[in-house]
């Protein structure tokens, strides 16, 4: 018994250039902020980072989730794997972001000062 299944092929144009368009202004935004450099997001500290480096952070994380939805096709996959994919990585990241800023603050400290010693 052969099932009678035809596919229609619909066309992605659309939803390519809002893909182009949504990352096209996004990276916009990151290269404008790293030209100007406004003052006031440069001269603002948040948890010990400038204002600005947040900012590229938060926006390089929400280009990366719409990289993964789009072009891995998650928007039209179960909840369990959407979940298990951008959960892993948002892991992931956040870890590596903690790690970087620790290291980073520790051996920009010790250039400033000398040896720093942790007394946990």
């Amino acid at each position: 018994m052969a099932h009678d299944i035809s596919h229609a092929h619909e066309s992605n144009t659309k939803r390519i250039w809002s893909v182009f368009i949504i990352l096209s202004i996004i990276t916009l935004v990151e290269v404008i902020l790293g030209i100007i450099k406004p003052q006031f997001l440069t001269h603002t500290y948040f948890i010990s980072l400038k204002l600005i480096n947040w900012i590229f952070i938060v926006l390089t994380i929400a280009k990366a989730y719409y990289i993964t939805w789009a072009f891995m096709h998650m928007e039209g996959e179960t909840k369990g794997l959407r979940r298990s994919v951008v959960w892993t990585a948002g892991f992931l990241i956040a870890y590596l972001v903690f790690i970087l800023l620790t290291e980073g603050d520790y051996i920009f400290e010790v250039m400033k000062r000398g040896h720093v010693a942790w007394d946990f």
